[in-house]
């Protein structure tokens, strides 16, 4: 199986339903502390579950699809849609979606067919928050007009939260990847052909 084939029937329902996942923990809405703009919200869990769940190319495409109906919908927590996320201080952080998944997505990958929730936890952790909070601080930067340290400091409240997050995406993972192996297997096996591809 390539990395370039389509999608099975089964392959796009996952995308939809991580898709409608992640939309739906936008719906208990924001918690805006600090001065920085940029709130609190469910949503990165989702995108950490996708990328644990799914691997990188479903779980990149689940993101991308809420992406794209943003454009169109008001789907991210809030009732805000795509361009009015990208218009403000949030703007780093919904484009930083997409790498976190597919960096969660492809360490996660590496580790099956055995899940283990402690690496699984630092996975989470350098990709929900490491790679997510650097595009974060960059827009935060450009929109909010903020230095590199205003940016860290104003964003240090999130680490917490983020943190808690990462652990719950660890242990679901663990969970769904014990009791439903065909969803690790074929995308462990997809993974492994097009890394043998590239090499």
């Amino acid at each position: 199986m390539s990395s370039t084939s389509p999608l099975s029937a089964r392959g796009l329902a996952h995308v939809a339903v991580f898709a409608a996942l992640i939309v739906a923990l936008g719906l208990p809405g924001t918690i805006n502390i600090g001065s920085s703009g940029v709130p609190i919200t469910l949503q990165t869990l989702g995108v950490m579950l996708a990328g644990a769940l799914l691997g990188p190319r479903k779980g990149v495409l689940a993101v991308v699809t809420v992406v794209a109906l943003g454009l169109v919908l008001p789907v991210l927590a809030g009732g805000r849609t795509t361009l009015t996320s990208l218009a403000g201080p949030t703007a780093g952080f919904l484009i930083g979606w997409i790498p976190a998944a597919a960096v969660i997505g492809w360490l996660t990958f590496r580790l099956l067919p055995r899940y283990r929730v402690v690496p699984g936890i630092a996975i989470n952790i350098f990709g929900g928050i490491v790679i997510l909070y650097a595009f974060g601080l960059v827009g935060l930067m450009m929109r909010a007009d903020l230095t590199l340290w205003q940016a860290v400091t104003a964003n240090a409240t999130f680490v917490p939260g983020d943190v808690i997050k990462a652990v719950i995406a660890a242990l679901v993972a663990s969970q769904v990847h014990r009791a439903y192996p065909a969803l690790s297997s074929d995308t462990a096996s997809a993974f492994r052909t097009a890394k043998a591809e590239i090499r």
